[in-house]
């Protein structure tokens, strides 16, 4: 898991990197990733330990703030 090798050497505590793998877990397969050798699986790596840096802590809001930078979003249409 990529989220492991990254924060092998990292001060976060046990229950910090658990909500880390999680969110990532939830958000490769909420994105339809199944190869972990994808290029995107890494960056959704470094999105959630970005987010785990900034001081994120709940699992489910890694997550969802993964899932929100890798989503596309119809942009918004000026109606005459």
């Amino acid at each position: 898991m990529p989220v492991c090798r990254r924060l092998h050497n990292s001060a976060f505590t046990p229950e910090h990197f658990q909500a880390m793998g999680q969110a990532f877990e939830e958000t490769i397969t909420r994105l339809g990733l199944v190869n972990r050798d994808d290029p995107i699986v890494e960056l959704v790596a470094k999105k959630i330990i970005e987010l785990g840096l900034q001081g994120e802590r709940d699992s489910v809001k890694l997550r969802e703030q993964a899932l929100m930078a890798f989503t596309v979003r119809e942009p918004r249409t000026a109606f005459p």
